[in-house]
């Protein structure tokens, strides 16, 4: 698990959906929504991001080390 604040919110997408595995958003309760290439999760998260003032922080569960470093890489140059 990774937690991320992400403030270029398409960079983000960007990575995400380079990703070859799932991408799961960690939803309190303890369920997983897979937002890789869901382009329906993705507007739902570009809604809420835009309502936070261009902010998001997010818990991801990702299970490929290959996705997982892409998405770490990405939140090293995210700020």
């Amino acid at each position: 698990m990774i937690k991320i604040s992400v403030f270029h919110l398409n960079l983000f997408f960007k990575a995400v959906n380079e990703c070859s595995g799932a991408v799961n958003l960690l939803i309190p309760g303890g369920k997983k929504e897979n937002i890789n290439k869901d382009y329906y999760a993705q507007e739902a998260l570009r809604q809420q991001y835009k309502k936070n003032g261009s902010y998001l922080r997010l818990s991801l569960d990702i299970p490929c080390p290959e996705d997982y470093m892409r998405i770490v890489f990405f939140s090293i140059g995210n700020c």
